[in-house]
């Protein structure tokens, strides 16, 4: 699932995704409040195993959204590892998301290698060599 207000983000990092065929089904949501929604309200579900969060984002910030998603069912955040995908570097930010026990922070723009390395990295896991 890829979390970002930025369309543009949401739409590159979707054909990235895709052209690596790390997925089938690629959620995107525009904010933090749609996100939880998603993860909330959908019937049938099966938890995103991967969820890249923007920090900055307007009306529910990914540190809001993280602090929201605390509350979900254990067993549903144990399915997903949470990522986040930002040009963020505030110290006040990188305190917080310590406390909020996310599995890294990447920065953007995500490439190929940062793709790569979060499949070895939590889904032991490797995208092939070119």
């Amino acid at each position: 699932m890829l979390v970002d207000d930025d369309s543009t983000n949401n739409f590159l990092n979707q054909l990235l995704l895709k052209s690596l065929n790390v997925s089938d089904n690629i959620l995107v949501a525009e904010n933090g409040r749609q996100a939880l929604d998603i993860l909330q309200n959908s019937t049938d579900f099966q938890e995103p195993a991967l969820l890249l969060l923007d920090v900055n984002m307007p009306g529910l910030s990914g540190i809001q959204f993280l602090e929201a998603y605390r509350q979900l069912p254990q067993a549903q955040r144990d399915a997903t590892v949470v990522v986040m995908l930002t040009t963020t570097m505030d110290a006040r930010d990188l305190s917080r998301l310590d406390e909020l026990n996310i599995a890294g922070l990447v920065s953007k723009p995500l490439t190929r290698e940062k793709v790569d390395n979060i499949l070895r990295l939590h889904f032991q896991r490797r995208l092939p060599t070119i």
